[in-house]
């Protein structure tokens, strides 16, 4: 479930942003996906290593 341009924008605003174009929206949605993506990834590993089948909070904190 990917962050969409409109998630992004909104932190854009609440950031201060005025204005976002929506090819900056994008690239910072593909990068923040591309982010979690490589953590969840991580995370699974931590607790397969641990031998669990549920990702805890400390697995997500280890892989980031």
């Amino acid at each position: 479930m990917p962050i969409s341009k409109v998630t992004i924008k909104r932190m854009f605003k609440e950031a201060g942003a005025d204005r976002v174009s929506n090819e900056a929206a994008a690239e910072l949605a593909e990068i923040v996906n591309r982010y979690a993506y490589s953590i969840a990834k991580k995370a699974i590993k931590l607790s397969a290593h641990a031998k669990r089948k549920t990702i805890k909070k400390e697995d997500v904190d280890l892989a980031r």
